[in-house]
């Protein structure tokens, strides 16, 4: 029986992390990932597919579209989609082999198969042959990720009723495609389609798009998305799904009541969030019991068994990859007798779409629900000398600061790099920043940075570009 310091569950982003920094702190460390490859649905099937995609497919439009055209460059492009997709898949084997050379760099472990809790300290590994073997440790960790959430009278068949993962890999673009669920997954992957050519429309079972985005970012965001060509039913629930050989059949009801309509396109994707990947791992073995959506309790990683911990989607809080890091390194260091917390309030999102949207901490909504007092400055993209200069206005950035401290509370920025852009509201708000902080800090110009600059100094009322 193989002996280690910890076992890990899971090789994505929150199980590879955790075994780096355990084999960086002198542990000896075992990861269990059942994929062919390490990186888990983030790298194989998630962010960084999507990702591809998505750059790709906004330079296609660029040259396809005026805005080549508007600066001077006369092109007509033809989309080979078989290339994309290449091009896609070797950026992803490249960052799956550079996960592998980490781990033996820092002599992690990588054992393959699927893992399972078989009581205190044991862990059974059964490889793809069926070749059982069993690890034990004083410490497992769960990080198992998540999986596309399932709807009833919905069948996902990769076919042409897709999830997530599907949705990466289409054999052509489609005429027609509608997406159920205004999240994160189904904009992002929905634009890509777009651009290259399809007629998308988003059935939303709520009342606005991306739930928990602050809901004036939102609305401009939508009003964005409108105008690109993506089409939304909003309030609105998806009954029953029928797949034929070519299309897929719709029924649509308003969730008010009323006369339901049927939908018919050439693919479907379902992308209304994700689930817990927490069923089978041999939890009872230990009595650890997830909750009914398949969470597990945790306090500060822990769970209610002795030298079980969890970390990640398979624990509450933002299924975001860089979520899951930091729980990853909070948790290892604690195994390490060292100190670790995650501030969860100060956990990015970012919509990786054009433009982009990216936010951190408090809402608006969250700050009056609160009862919190507080003030907002706000700067347009189409005051900023750099988007203007890169024809790419849309949106702006706000930033909400305690009224009577000045301290940051929150910010949402839908523009050109927001994704870039948050990560110095992040380090701000970790520091306790007030607005004035950010307001007073000279910033390079021209860029969109200054956009954030110029929202900070909007929060006591001397924005000076706009």
């Amino acid at each position: 029986m193989a002996q280690y310091d910890v076992i890990i569950i899971g090789g994505g982003p929150g199980g590879y992390n955790a075994g780096i920094r355990a084999g960086q702190l002198g542990l000896k460390v075992a990861v269990v990932e059942k994929r062919v490859t390490l990186g888990g649905t983030c790298l194989n099937v998630g962010c960084m597919p999507s990702k591809a995609l998505l750059h790709a497919s906004e330079l296609y439009e660029a040259a396809a579209g005026a805005e080549f055209a508007t600066l001077g460059i006369e092109v007509k492009p033809k989309l080979n989609l078989v290339q994309m997709m290449k091009q896609k898949g070797e950026s992803v084997t490249a960052l799956t082999k550079g996960v592998e050379f980490l781990f033996k760099k820092n002599k992690v472990d990588w054992v393959k198969g699927a893992g399972k809790i078989v009581g205190q300290g044991k862990v059974e590994v059964t490889a793809e042959d069926g070749a059982v073997t069993t690890l034990e440790a004083a410490n497992i960790v769960i990080a198992t990720g998540s999986e596309p959430s399932p709807l009833p009278g919905v069948e996902v068949d990769q076919k042409r009723i897709v999830d997530s993962t599907g949705a990466l890999s289409l054999p052509e673009v489609p005429k027609s495609l509608i997406v159920i669920g205004a999240g994160i997954i189904g904009l992002e992957l929905g634009s890509v389609w777009r651009r290259l050519g399809a007629e998308v429309t988003v059935v939303e079972f709520l009342d606005r798009i991306t739930p928990g985005m602050d809901a004036e970012t939102a609305k401009t965001f939508q009003r964005s998305l409108t105008k690109q060509g993506i089409a939304f039913k909003l309030s609105s629930k998806v009954t029953t799904a029928k797949a034929g050989k070519s299309n897929v059949s719709l029924t649509v009801e308003p969730v008010a009541g009323g006369a339901a309509e049927t939908l018919t396109a050439d693919y479907v994707l379902l992308a209304i969030g994700r689930r817990p990947y927490t069923e089978g791992l041999g939890l009872e073995s230990v009595g650890v019991v997830p909750d009914k959506r398949g969470f597990i309790p945790t306090d500060h990683f822990k769970t209610s068994a002795p030298g079980v911990w969890a970390i990640g989607d398979a624990i509450l809080g933002p299924m975001l990859a860089h979520k899951a890091e930091e729980d990853a390194v909070a948790c290892i260091e604690m195994i390490a007798g060292k100190w670790g917390h995650v501030d969860y309030n100060l956990v990015p999102s970012v919509v990786y779409t054009s433009p982009e949207v990216a936010w951190v901490g408090q809402t608006e909504e969250q700050l009056k629900e609160a009862g919190v007092t507080y003030k907002a400055g706000k700067f347009p993209f189409s005051a900023n000398s750099r988007a203007k200069i890169n024809h790419e206005t849309e949106g702006f950035a706000k930033v909400l600061a305690d009224a009577k401290t000045d301290e940051i509370l929150g910010v949402h920025i839908v523009g050109p790099q927001a994704g870039e852009m948050i990560g110095e509201y992040c380090v701000a708000m970790a520091f306790k920043a007030a607005s004035e902080d950010v307001a007073r800090t000279c910033h390079p110009h021209p860029t969109r940075s200054e956009a954030g600059r110029q929202a900070a100094m909007g929060v006591e009322g001397w924005t000076m570009q706009a």
